[in-house]
């Protein structure tokens, strides 16, 4: 699945952009990131799959519990949930 940031989103950023800061326009809740969480925000441009996004966390985080995996699909369900990201219709497939 190839996921992109919603639309109807509004973003604040920390300086430097450790922590982020969203609000779906239709919430009240604003929902804050930091550490891994706000890289794997970054790392949701709507051209990488989840894979990709995996792998590059593989490759930069330690995973000695072997449950990166596990945790990154819960957090993009999470965040899916709360109307922060979208499924990405590619086009070019």
């Amino acid at each position: 699945m190839v996921w992109k940031q919603g639309g109807l989103v509004a973003e604040v950023r920390s300086d430097p952009a450790k922590r982020v800061a969203l609000l779906h326009l239709d919430s009240t809740q604003p929902v804050v990131l930091e550490g891994t969480a706000a890289v794997i925000w970054d790392l949701i441009d709507g051209q990488r799959t989840e894979q990709s996004i995996l792998a590059e966390l593989e490759a930069g985080f330690e995973d000695p519990s072997g449950e990166m995996q596990a945790q990154v699909e819960s957090f993009l369900a999470s965040l899916q949930a709360q109307r922060l990201i979208e499924a990405a219709h590619n086009t070019s497939l």
